[in-house]
């Protein structure tokens, strides 16, 4: 673009936030409330991005929902925390912009009276174990949130799992409990409460949301409130900069024209992953992971990060996902496997019929075990008691899996282990001994091979009926075993930021006037995974710090104290 055609804007705003999701939608928030005249521009139909499908967790430590419940920790107990988990892989100063600014964003989100929270108790952090880890677990979750309060609003919003049939709405605490309804008297007791909501929501008419997409309503009502437009089908298709390289603007799509967007502060990537990038799966994905099997939002093809990588910025954690073991749905979906994998009587094998980890263990240490071994085919099996006892892949209890399920080989089935083994191509001795060494473990109430059931991230899905909730004897014909794909959540790797979340080159420097938060950002947790919530909370918190910054920048080069590249 001309230096000439570089200040010819069509439009004109202080902030301009690429990306709608829970990061884009927060610094917006922020910068607004700082004053700034904002937009945020959205390349899909639909705004909410992959925050907008997702179970909606916030993993931000002393937020004032937790502080309220009496949760408050030392600022030394979750750096050590941290520091653990990412093993010196991220600056310290990241790390303590997230800490130490962490709850004043959440303190800015609340000043809206749409934005309200929810400790969920109990969800333990991915590593309870570890100094600093917390058992209770610090993730919150939105209120549920009736979306005909959208009004027109209400048909753009991006749909999400948590909405069962016939109005029926769960949170994550829910769905924990109504996946023990053949188990305990708290499963019995939430589909009581499920029938329940079906009557109310019947008589009522509401739209009850929950999860990634109650916070995504309660975030565009705020941001109705607060004045700041959202444009949908409104790709971005460059970065402006002006002769020194600053970014000044943007050029979106929008109704079939380009349109130049001036951008006075300062211009956020808020655009996701690159999920759906063949090329850059292939380029920069591990083998094994490179298939597509993400559950993030389809929109996401890394546009944020290959324009952020065009002005000369640094890369880091590329060869990195969210990861998710998952099903391939005979409709094309991908069903990521949380709970499923604390389900008792049940293992999961590579194509030697070896187990290789803890199958309850976080997933995103679930797959680095299974791309790290080599185990890219891998089974999940189970008896029939465990068909019979807990819901599996989104089909309930005691339902048979569908026709399509066996049709296209995600699932086999046999009246005994050495037959099921001979369906799914792995040796029959090896299977056989495997599940006899579990049963072994299931008697006991101990896995000496994988320490299953040891951590209260596994047990938080497990069955408390028994000796150890994950473990129990696969001894009930028929057998199956299904194919676990290795799925995502949503790329790790993007943009290097500094702790002000801007875009930083190899040698350090800040590319001025640009900011990244979310997955266009290189992931502030390392290759590890916090707890619950651990990808949307530093997304707010860096889309916040990006705004913060970029309100106390003029384009008259007055800067903040310490702002120097």
């Amino acid at each position: 673009m001309s230096a000439a055609a570089r200040g010819a804007w069509d439009e004109e705003f202080d902030f301009v936030v690429v990306g709608s999701g829970g990061g884009g939608m927060a610094a917006a928030l922020t910068a607004a409330d700082s004053g700034l005249s904002t937009v945020v521009v959205e390349k899909g139909a639909m705004y909410g991005g992959t925050t907008g499908i997702s179970g909606g967790g916030i993993w931000i430590p002393n937020n004032p929902t937790l502080k309220a419940e009496g949760h408050d920790d030392s600022r030394a107990s979750v750096r050590r925390y941290l520091d653990l988990l990412t093993e010196n892989r991220v600056p310290a100063a990241r790390l303590d912009a997230f800490v130490d600014q962490g709850p004043a964003a959440m303190e800015l989100l609340g000043k809206s009276r749409w934005m309200r929270f929810f400790w969920v108790k109990g969800y333990a952090d991915y590593h309870p174990e570890y100094d600093g880890g917390r058992p209770l677990g610090r993730s919150v979750e939105a209120l549920p949130f009736d979306t005909r309060k959208l009004g027109e609003d209400e048909k753009h919003q991006r749909r999400n799992s948590l909405k069962g049939p016939l109005g029926l709405w769960i949170t994550a605490k829910d769905y924990r409990n109504l996946a023990m309804v053949k188990r305990t008297w708290r499963g019995r007791w939430a589909s009581v409460i499920a029938a329940w909501r079906v009557s109310s929501n019947m008589v009522r008419r509401r739209h009850m949301a929950t999860g990634g997409r109650a916070l995504v309503a309660r975030m565009r009502m705020a941001l109705k409130e607060a004045g700041v437009p959202v444009w949908l089908r409104s790709p971005m298709t460059e970065l402006v900069t002006d002769a020194h390289g600053t970014v000044t603007g943007v050029v979106v799509t929008r109704d079939g024209k380009a349109v130049r967007v001036g951008a006075r502060h300062g211009v956020l990537l808020a655009t996701g992953g690159f999920d759906h990038n063949r090329e850059m799966r292939e380029q920069y994905l591990p083998e094994g992971g490179r298939d597509n099997h993400s559950a993030g939002a389809v929109e996401n093809v890394g546009d944020g990060i290959l324009a952020g990588r065009a002005l000369g910025a640094a890369l880091d954690f590329m060869d990195d996902a969210w990861w998710m073991p998952s099903v391939h749905h005979p409709s094309g979906a991908t069903i990521p496997l949380v709970s499923e994998r604390c389900i008792p009587p049940s293992v999961i094998v590579s194509s030697d019929g070896r187990r290789f980890t803890n199958e309850s263990s976080p997933y995103v240490n679930f797959v680095h075990d299974q791309l790290e071994g080599g185990h890219t085919t891998a089974w999940f099996v189970m008896d029939a008691k465990a068909r019979a006892r807990y819901p599996f892949a989104q089909i309930l209890p005691g339902m048979p899996f569908p026709k399509a399920f066996y049709e296209n080989g995600t699932v086999h089935r046999a009246d005994t282990v050495a037959g099921l083994a001979r369906s799914i191509d792995v040796p029959a001795d090896a299977l056989t001994e495997t599940v006899e060494r579990f049963n072994g473990f299931a008697r006991t109430g101990k896995d000496t091979d994988f320490g299953r059931g040891d951590s209260a991230y596994d047990r938080y899905y497990g069955d408390p009926t028994m000796k150890n909730p994950n473990l129990d004897e696969i001894v009930r014909a028929p057998y199956y075993a299904i194919r676990i794909e290795v799925g995502d959540l949503g790329t790790k790797g993007g943009l290097v930021c500094d702790e002000n979340s801007r875009v930083l080159r190899e040698d350090g420097s800040a590319v001025a006037g640009l900011y990244a938060t979310g997955n266009t950002s290189a992931a502030v947790m390392g290759n590890e995974y916090a707890g619950p919530g651990a990808t949307i909370g530093p997304a707010i918190v860096f889309g916040y710090l990006a705004a913060r910054h970029a309100a106390a920048v003029t384009r008259t080069g007055a800067r903040t104290a310490g702002d120097a590249p």
